[in-house]
């Protein structure tokens, strides 16, 4: 483990709750500031999302082309349950890659950010953690972005781009699909034994809350810094203490 950063952060929420806005205002700190006071060193980003993307253009042209879909269904719901848990699956698979390419890459101070949602429907926080890597659980610390299921729909709804569906910053579901999908999570349940810990894997992994119902995230100014660098400040103290 790295003396002054995060080896991987899992960053986790409902969807629209702030991950990729936070990513984003992390990408324009300043380097030295980032290290100083949030405790992330130069970052590469591992998310779901552009994965299971390419899965629906795929589907999409395989239709057209008048061939089976592969992954999803006429109505774009995944054909299979165990495709979200691919998903962790292959964000695993990347961060081994990177560590074989990159051996030193945490000794030097690099973070890995690894960004994904999931709601009760599809097996929760609590089946996705199964399946990643016991080796990035151990390294790993946990940042859950809280917001209600009515921010997380307020600011779907905001941020949708009809041009550009497949942004990271702008992407979108449907009211119905968000509903179905993500209404319930299980985040409170699956953190409740501990204000600080959470056993996966039989691994005790720290993680933090980042209240986010007042939206600090989308102007990305001094208030998302604040927070972010008290938040960071408690998860970075249990981070260190095991």
């Amino acid at each position: 483990m790295s003396r002054d950063t995060f080896d991987i952060i899992f960053l986790i929420a409902r969807p629209a709750a702030g991950k990729s806005e936070i990513i984003d205002y992390l990408k324009r700190t300043d380097p030295q500031t980032r290290r100083a006071s949030f405790h992330i060193g130069p970052f590469v980003e591992l998310d779901d999302f552009p994965m299971l993307w390419t899965w629906f253009e795929e589907d999409r042209l395989l239709a057209r082309m008048g061939h089976p879909r592969l992954h999803t269904d006429a109505d774009e719901y995944f054909a299979h349950r165990y495709l979200w848990d691919l998903l962790v699956e292959r964000l695993s698979l990347d961060y081994a890659r990177l560590l074989r390419d990159r051996p030193d890459y945490h000794q030097d101070g690099g973070t890995v950010i690894v960004e994904f949602s999931r709601g009760r429907e599809h097996g929760g926080f609590r089946q996705a953690f199964q399946h990643v890597a016991p080796e990035m659980l151990r390294r790993g610390a946990i940042l859950y972005i809280d917001v209600s299921w009515e921010e997380s729909l307020r600011k779907n709804r905001a941020r949708a781009n009809p041009n550009r569906p497949d942004s990271i910053l702008q992407h979108s579901l449907s009211d119905e699909k968000l509903a179905r999908l993500y209404r319930e999570s299980d985040w409170a349940a699956f953190s409740a034994g501990d204000p600080e810990r959470v056993v996966i894997q039989d691994i005790s992994v720290p993680y933090a809350v980042f209240p986010n119902e007042d939206d600090v995230t989308t102007e990305r100014g001094p208030a998302l810094g604040q927070r972010l660098t008290d938040t960071l400040a408690c998860l970075w103290r249990a981070y260190i203490a095991v």
